[in-house]
């Protein structure tokens, strides 16, 4: 993880995006905590942090609140309790405070040691980390904070001077008029503008600086000016060479286009522009159309140090015309009578105009004449010695010694954002809404409209523009609605724009329009993907070769993310738009709903194995195309296909919690099919009516089709093609009858079965005997279960076990065994990343602290499991977590509280479950006890 604290608290998981934190005093102690990663900080010292001299009274246990909210966020395992305090588990390098420093300090070093260019860039990629006021979430700190904006400064001034030793004397003046008048009274930033003054020919000016300096520092503090500056001014007086001669004429902007709005989002890929033509001759940014290609180029371009010559490609249609664009630009003309000997052919006067010249030229939109763009840039390098090309499209030129930029989309922020200005797509967004709606801000009341519009069109600069732009007569909400057609919305561009770039869909056209045949086949028939696919499925999928989908990729239709391609959502829309003209949908949506079923049932007869991690992640890539094919198997009325993709998807779901979704497309199917079950497939229908019966509540005819579905298989049926049904047949509908002879007939059916279902068998043998009160022999079959399912190295199989083996722990009284057991079953389900069991593990370990005398631990544990079976829909755990929050308070002293609590408890929990009866009677004996404290009848208000 990353934590920022130069501006307000963050933090960025590994994949770049913000954690949510919470309120000001988690963040005010995240602040405290991150100043000193990696090192115990006492809890005296952090509680002057959060409450300044005044703290409240109870403030350890205040602190102690805020650091378990603190571990919600990040995970116990990065806020460590010390006998002395608590301790960020990071590393200094990992806080951008600390980064901010060892850069600071090696940029200095390397000042002092004469190399200005490698201090400069360090310096600045310090001061590029602060995002605003330092420590602002921790307003007691300021001895610290002051501390920091100093060190800050002084990596300005060490900055500055770096600049000015590389000669940069024009490009610093206002910067250090705009530091002397933050900071009158420091003698440094006055003696560097006096020699960037000087530099740039303005001695008079420069002189004027000292004699304000002197002024104010008489008035201000009664003293004359310092070493420095007086060393400044005497040196100015006797034109002293070390100052830097006077600077040279500024370079030529040849068509490079002034801009009438800010540039906002693209500072790094700014950077990285420079960069690269530092490095080498030749810079070729690539990306979608409306990326904002253009308008990088001209940022880029208007930072050289040397001539620049830009040249639109854009209005060009031939290519041989290329060379005269150029020359034109150059302000190269024929002349009225060319003699004899004078060149005329344009690629030869372009080469001699160039010979010797010190340039960048720009070669800006030159998608349409890739391979006219490419010659003559090959030609001019090899011929001009001087010169340096950067070049936009939308593929690379495909020449030796070309660096190719990809330019993605503004980084988008996720839809549960804690400050989505914090990303560049949304300040783009309200940069340019101010401009066409003056007063108009990213607000609490329309910031998820905000992020919606940007997330729905990808981050891409002109798309977000032109949906800014309808703010002129709509509102963030009406434009957040009607993206669903968002070609409609967004055609009014700018008039003086070119006509590719006036509306979103003419942007997308014109790379339509340039593909081939086949790459036009396989970008609508790709636009059926939800979630991107690999090559070998787009293959399979589309029908064309796999080459064809690389084709795209270089043409910036599709993007490479991974081992996956993906079409932007703008790019999709516009593609599934041809291929409904095309009349392919149905021939299209068949082949992806064959393939996935494919991948399905290939994958569930992996999840039960050894490669069970491997095709868990598989399928979570593939999730969002899996439910796609699902739905259109449903709308379609492929009900065997619908079927067996619901069913062989149920062990999947369960591992990973993925219950609403499932139960919604369950539900759904169920009802279509009534009590019809199609011939050979019992199996499937039964596991999709308990899938349906995830969530819980259900309707009256959802409810008369799961009794229904209760008829069809005997609770001990061993599944032929379905083999995840038995253990949902055994957890929804339990044993039937009689447990003795309940017991025998899981004994019965063993021998015969396969690894898995075997190792099942045995836990399920052991859970009958714990019925039946045979603790021995249940222990023994739970062990010999743990020990198959760890033979095949199948995970979830092993935390059922660890599960049923603590239960049988807690029963006995025996609550270290059983917290111990479920720690270890915690580990094993996080490793698994399977949400349900890792709530549940939580409710164990919460039921162990219980039984150990552990309710403030026992209560932390509940906590953030009722959090994660709440957001994935598992009501059993749900309710399990309520219930132990209530029996906390209940221990307490809190009845109210924990009445409340158990009927919460109550009505989330499935009252025709088998596995949930245990829960449902501990609900009832709390409420029961609760109103024999009352003395009195406990009522539902």
């Amino acid at each position: 993880m990353r934590f920022q604290i130069l501006g307000p608290a963050t933090v960025l998981d590994e994949d770049g995006e913000p954690v949510a934190l919470g309120g000001p005093r988690v963040r005010a102690l995240l602040t405290l905590l991150a100043l000193d990663a990696g090192r115990v900080v006492a809890a005296d010292r952090l509680a002057a942090g959060l409450y300044g001299p005044e703290p409240p009274e109870g403030v350890a246990n205040a602190l102690q609140s805020q650091v378990s909210r603190l571990r919600r966020a990040l995970g116990r395992d990065l806020v460590e309790f010390h006998p002395a305090g608590y301790r960020l588990a990071a590393e200094p390098s990992d806080v951008d405070a600390h980064r901010f420093e060892r850069l600071a300090a090696a940029g200095r070093q390397a000042l002092v040691a004469g190399d200005p260019g490698r201090a400069a860039g360090l310096l600045r990629e310090a001061l590029e980390l602060w995002r605003g006021v330092p420590l602002a979430d921790a307003p007691h700190a300021e001895g610290a904070a002051s501390a920091l904006e100093e060190l800050r400064l002084a990596a300005t001034e060490d900055r500055v001077q770096a600049d000015l030793d590389l000669g940069r004397h024009r490009e610093l003046a206002a910067e250090l008029r705009g530091l002397v008048a933050a900071h009158p009274l420091r003698e440094r930033p006055r003696a560097q503008l006096m020699r960037a003054l000087y530099g740039s020919g303005r001695q008079a000016e420069a002189l004027t600086v000292y004699d304000e300096a002197r002024r104010i520092l008489d008035e201000e503090l009664g003293v004359a000016p310092g070493p420095e500056l007086a060393a400044a001014h005497l040196a100015v007086l006797r034109a002293d060479p070390a100052l830097g001669a006077p600077a040279p004429a500024p370079p030529q902007r040849l068509g490079l286009p002034a801009q009438l709005t800010s540039f906002v989002g693209r500072d790094q890929e700014l950077a990285q522009v420079s960069a690269r033509l530092r490095a080498g001759r030749l810079v070729t940014l690539i990306g979608p159309g409306g990326a904002g290609k253009t308008r990088l180029a001209v940022e880029a371009s208007g930072q050289e140090p040397q001539d620049v010559c830009f040249v639109s490609l854009a209005p060009v249609t031939e290519g041989a015309d290329v060379p005269a664009a150029v020359l034109a630009a150059l302000g190269v003309r024929d002349a009225l009578r060319p003699a004899a000997d004078r060149p005329v052919d344009p690629l030869t006067r372009l080469a001699t105009a160039l010979a010797g010249r010190e340039l960048l030229l720009v070669l800006d939109n030159c998608e349409h004449l890739v391979e006219a763009t490419a010659e003559l840039t090959d030609l001019l390098l090899a011929s001009c010695p001087g010169l340096r090309v950067l070049v936009t499209g939308r593929e690379a030129l495909g020449i030796t010694g070309e660096s190719i930029l990809p330019v993605a989309p503004l980084r988008l922020p996720p839809p549960e954002a804690v400050d989505p200005l914090d990303y560049p797509a949304v300040r783009l967004f309200a940069d340019r809404a101010g401009a066409v709606a003056p007063g108009f801000a990213v607000d609490a009341v329309n910031a998820a409209h905000v992020v919606r519009i940007c997330r729905a069109l990808d981050g891409l600069p002109l798309a977000i523009e032109l949906a800014a732009a309808r703010l002129r007569t709509m509102s963030v909400a009406d434009v957040a609605a009607r993206l669903d057609d968002r070609f409609r919305l967004l055609a009014r561009g700018s008039r003086t724009a070119l006509p590719r770039h006036q509306t979103l869909r003419a942007v997308v056209a014109w790379s339509w329009d340039l593909l081939d045949a086949d790459e036009q086949r396989m970008a609508r028939r790709f636009s059926v993907f939800v979630g991107g696919a690999r090559p070998e499925t787009a293959e399979r999928v589309c029908g064309l070769p796999e080459e064809v989908l690389f084709s795209l990729a270089e043409k910036s239709l599709v993007e490479r993310v991974g081992g996956r391609y993906r079409m932007l959502a703008t790019i999709q829309a516009f593609c599934a738009e041809r291929l409904a003209e095309s009349g392919e949908v149905a021939a299209a949506r068949d082949a992806h709903a064959a393939c996935y079923l494919d991948l399905v049932l290939a994958a569930d007869d992996r999840l039960r194995t050894r490669e069970q991690l491997e095709w868990l992640a598989r399928l979570d890539e593939e999730s969002d195309d899996v439910n796609a094919a699902l739905r259109w198997a449903i709308e379609t009325g492929q009900v065997g296909t619908a079927l067996r993709l619901l069913a062989h998807c149920a062990c999947y779901w369960w591992m990973r919690g993925h219950r609403v979704t499932s139960a919604d497309l369950a539900a759904t199917l169920l009802l279509k099919l009534g009590t019809a079950v199609p011939e050979g497939l019992e199996e499937e229908y039964v596991t999709c009516a308990i899938v349906t019966a995830w969530r819980g509540e259900v309707g009256d005819e959802v409810r008369d089709l799961l009794t229904h579905s209760r008829t069809l298989l005997p609770w001990d049926h061993v599944p032929r093609r379905v083999e995840f049904l038995m253990m949902l047949l055994s957890m929804f509908n339990g044993p039937r009858g009689d447990f003795e002879e309940a017991y025998l007939g899981v004994q019965r059916t063993m021998a015969g079965l396969a690894p898995w279902p075997r190792a099942l068998a045995y836990a399920g043998a052991a859970f009958v005997l714990q019925v039946l009160g045979r603790v021995e022999e249940a222990a023994g079959h739970f062990h010999e279960s743990l020990a198959r399912f760890r033979a095949i190295g199948e995970h979830w199989g092993t935390v059922l076990v660890l599960s049923g083996l603590g239960t049988l722990h807690q029963e006995q009284g025996d609550h270290a065994t059983a917290y111990a057991l479920a720690d270890e079953s915690l580990a094993t389900a996080r490793e698994l990343k399977a949400t349900t069991e890792i709530a549940e593990s939580l409710c164990r370990r919460g039921d162990a602290l219980q039984g150990l005398g552990r309710p403030e631990e026992a209560r932390a544990d509940y906590l953030p499991a009722a959090e994660l079976a709440g957001r994935n829909g598992s009501v059993e755990i749900l309710a399990w977590a309520l219930l132990g929050l209530a029996e906390v308070a209940l221990r307490g002293g809190a009845p109210e509280e924990a009445r409340v609590l158990l009927l919460r408890a109550r009505a989330e929990c499935p009252d025709d479950w088998y596995s949930t009866a245990e829960t449902r009677a501990r609900i009832a004996a709390a409420l029961t006890e609760i109103g024999d404290q009352v003395g009195g009848a406990v009522s539902d208000r």
